[in-house]
């Protein structure tokens, strides 16, 4: 038997004292993520919702990813619709106006509390925290400031389960009236697809909603229209994966231990800061009883209510002693702590600098970092048009022709025209200037080489758009002239 080949000499060794005990074994993505995922979920929202750090990491991944929400820019294929640029121009602006008067009412929301704006971030942070989330589409009435019947539910991940299931068995496998399996909420055809969801009228085991929950099976995709009835929210890393993964899953023991060293710090710091006295006897050395100073009647002294304080002085009573408080200490909480949040980090590829919004290097080093950064965030929001904004557009892109409040001529006849008129591109902020005058002048330097394009810088940049805005120019030039 070979035994000194390969990679049995090195990390597959079974001899080696640092590895013959690490033995890890690993199974299905629906064993390894859906097993586990419960647990996960909630010690990731837990350290979101109480850690700082973990705080942080979520807020700042949205901030530059979502910010104030991701614009729709309507780009239609004139060249295959047989249209001029001036007409392709005017199709897009008309479109975006409609989209714009759907997408900033608040009825676009089925519960009418937010606009389409505000429910992108609420989305993508619960993508982030829980590992998925879910948008049902729904229909109702237009209204007088609302011509469309689109409505959007959002849905956290954790009402999408198993029928009847307990919150703490997660992970386990159910069969529908069908003979399919449904693991996790997700029910699988014979073929492994996934066909439908089971979401349930609450959450399991919620305080709040405490009636017992009813399941609702809907199906991915609608057996008429060919349209999806819900998306989720999702980026999955591994094959045949059903449910997603928290973005701080790497990292929670890491978070959960500094949070512990952190409040251990500050409780010591708290201490230290107290100037406490305690007096054990008196000038001629006889031993000090408190108790004898009190009035005749009143309650012994209770040792064990003695504390620290600030600016506390205390007598003890006869036989109680005091040994010598040291409030100095020398702490590498500084040092230790920083070097753990750049791991966390790095697994997270997002840069210290910019996780903690600490630019003190110079401006070469703080640059980069940004730099670094953007190219995960700009993954995270291509991830998410792809998931959730691409897929909103065409369904009410489709109602809005329908009801012949956007012309468009073959969008139900030909696939590839549907996708010409179809194509869009989603702009939002972008991440900050450290110096604007040299980010200016690149961007100028990119135009003039033909390297971009006014319209795409304006949308990136500024997140406006440029044929507008230069409408906009010409009428205040007007004025002043």
């Amino acid at each position: 038997m070979i035994t000194d080949s390969g990679y049995s000499e090195g990390g597959a060794s079974n001899r080696k004292k640092t590895l013959k005990s690490w033995n890890p074994i690993s199974l299905s993505s629906k064993s390894d993520i859906n097993y586990n995922l419960s647990k996960l979920r909630n010690r990731s929202r837990d350290l979101v919702m109480n850690s700082p750090i973990g705080s942080a990491v979520i807020e700042t991944c949205a901030i530059y990813t979502i910010g104030r929400g991701l614009k729709l820019f309507p780009r239609i294929n004139a060249e295959i619709l047989g249209m001029t640029q001036e007409e392709a121009r005017e199709w897009n602006h008309r479109t975006a106006s409609e989209f714009e008067l759907w997408a900033m009412n608040p009825e676009t929301d089925w519960n009418k509390r937010n606009n389409f704006y505000d429910l992108q971030w609420i989305a993508f942070e619960s993508y982030l925290i829980d590992g998925d989330s879910f948008l049902l589409f729904r229909r109702q009435r237009p209204s007088i400031r609302n011509p469309y019947t689109l409505r959007l539910q959002l849905l956290e991940g954790n009402r999408v389960c198993n029928p009847y299931e307990s919150i703490y068995t997660s992970g386990n496998v159910s069969y529908a009236d069908n003979g399919n399996r449904i693991i996790d909420g997700v029910e699988l055809d014979s073929n492994g697809r996934q066909i439908a969801y089971w979401i349930a009228s609450s959450v399991p085991g919620d305080y709040v909603d405490s009636a017992l929950p009813r399941w609702t099976r809907v199906k991915a995709i609608g057996d008429l229209t060919g349209f999806r009835n819900i998306l989720q929210i999702s980026h999955d890393i591994r094959a045949d994966q059903l449910r997603g993964v928290p973005i701080l899953a790497p990292v929670i023991e890491t978070l959960k231990q500094i949070s512990r060293y952190t409040s251990a710090e500050l409780d010591s710091a708290v201490v230290r800061s107290y100037y406490s006295v305690f007096f054990t006897q008196m000038l001629d050395g006889s031993q000090m009883d408190l108790n004898s100073l009190r009035s005749e009647g009143a309650e012994p002294l209770d040792v064990s209510e003695m504390k620290l304080g600030s600016g506390t002085i205390a007598a003890l009573p006869a036989g109680v002693d005091v040994k010598s408080l040291d409030s100095s200490r020398q702490s590498a909480f500084p040092s230790f702590v920083t070097e753990l949040i750049k791991q966390i980090g790095a697994s997270l590829s997002i840069p210290f600098e910019v996780l903690m919004h600490s630019f003190n290097s110079s401006y070469s080093a703080s640059r980069a970092a940004l730099l670094q950064a953007w190219d995960h965030f700009s993954a995270r929001r291509a991830w998410f048009v792809r998931d959730f904004l691409r897929p909103v557009y065409e369904t009410w892109l489709n109602e809005a022709i329908l009801q012949g409040r956007i012309i468009a001529p073959g969008f139900f006849d030909d696939p590839l025209t549907r996708a010409a008129y179809e194509s869009a591109d989603w702009y939002g902020s972008r991440m900050l200037l450290l110096d604007p005058k040299k980010e200016l002048e690149a961007t100028k330097m990119k135009i003039e080489m033909g390297l971009s394009t006014r319209q795409h810088e304006t949308a990136e940049l500024m997140g406006t758009d440029f044929e507008k805005n230069v409408e906009q120019l010409r009428y205040e030039n007007s004025l002043f002239e």
